[in-house]
């Protein structure tokens, strides 16, 4: 399981794969360049899940939940359930 520290970081390592600075991150996300260097750091402890994913997104990736020690994401189970294939 990852921790809120483990979150932070890969925030921070999606920013630096997209050659992005805090502030053009920021930018395309439409929050504050403070949001984006508070999220990596976790300055206040915790960090919202609404901008978590529009920075994801503004870095070019989406968030996906996966079962520990699974390979389908939650999106892949509901799909399934959906269509009655399980």
């Amino acid at each position: 399981m990852s921790s809120l520290f483990d979150v932070a970081e890969m925030l921070k390592q999606a920013r630096l794969e997209a050659k992005l600075s805090q502030t053009a991150l920021a930018d395309r996300a439409g929050v504050s360049r403070s949001t984006v260097a508070r999220m990596e750091t976790l300055a206040k402890g915790d960090m919202s899940v609404t901008a978590l994913v529009r920075l994801l997104e503004a870095a070019g990736y989406d968030l996906k939940l996966v079962k520990a020690g699974h390979e389908r994401t939650v999106e892949d189970i509901l799909n399934e359930q959906r269509s009655g294939n399980i």
